[in-house]
């Protein structure tokens, strides 16, 4: 019986990896496919003729690899604004206690439970204001506000899992306590600030709702944005150009993913050294 527990384990873990990744696998398949094979009623996973003119159809769209590039600046500010402020606001979060952490604890449960649609209008009104609405600053500072709670939320949970008495063996070996959060608190902290850059990378990259209101130039226009132009004035879809610019825009985070991880596992064992 032991002896069919390990073949099992392995066919389970390819069952979810197929599971995870044949919507990736129907996009690039759907992304070489003509239009009348993609409207047809025949459902095939392999296309009955290649049709590479998709991505060159995609990449001709105007604005999309600018838009693309859009994605990323937004992408990254927005990243490293969240970690910045989330990494000492998260240890003040986990560590001190009383009214500083009920009132975080709060502002964060109180963001989670409004939808956006009732913030968007008072937020257009606030960046109008200082002139930041159609901007990608503007934008960077709105990605940075919605994914903060959260990212916050996430990271104080590692900052609690951290023994305070590392902590308090660096101030006896007489470490002050900025050096203890430097070459204490922050090394074993690297899986979770890799984790919480890896969220807020994708919640941006992702994000449409907020672009779609705050930007009105073309020039500005995100990636999300510009996939919608496939979107004829009749409701037409031109399907095989949609999922071939959908295939690129999927390319970035994929690749961010995959740096991020090595970078996670390179945090976790770091932090199994130190600890």
């Amino acid at each position: 019986m032991r002896a069919l527990v390990r073949p099992a384990q392995y066919v389970a873990l390819a069952g979810y990896i197929v599971f995870l990744g044949f919507p990736l696998l129907w996009l690039i398949s759907a992304s070489v496919k003509s239009s009348a094979e993609l409207n047809s009623l025949t459902v095939s996973l392999l296309p009955g003729q290649w049709q590479w003119d998709n991505y060159a159809q995609a990449l001709a769209r105007q604005g999309l690899v600018h838009s693309a590039w859009n994605s990323v600046l937004v992408a990254l500010a927005s990243t490293v604004l969240v970690v910045l402020i989330a990494m000492p606001a998260a240890y003040v979060l986990a560590r001190l206690k009383g009214a500083i952490r009920v009132a975080g604890v709060g502002w964060i449960l109180v963001s989670q439970v409004f939808p956006v649609i009732l913030i968007i209008l008072p937020l257009f009104l606030i960046l109008r204001t200082m002139n930041l609405t159609d901007s990608l600053v503007g934008l960077t500072l709105v990605h940075t506000t919605y994914t903060l709670p959260f990212a916050l939320w996430m990271l104080q949970g590692y900052v609690a899992g951290i023994p305070t008495e590392l902590e308090e063996a660096g101030s006896m070996d007489g470490a002050s306590r900025l050096s203890v959060l430097r070459r204490i608190v922050f090394p074993l902290l690297a899986p979770g600030i890799v984790a919480t850059a890896m969220f807020s990378f994708v919640s941006s990259w992702n994000e449409f709702f907020f672009a779609l209101v705050l930007l009105q130039s073309p020039e500005n226009y995100t990636l999300p944005i510009t996939l919608t132009s496939f979107i004829g004035g009749e409701g037409k879809v031109a399907l095989g150009p949609l999922a071939a610019g959908s295939f690129l825009a999927a390319i970035p985070s994929i690749v961010f993913f995959s740096i991020m991880q090595r970078k996670l596992t390179g945090g976790l064992m770091a932090g199994a050294v130190k600890g």
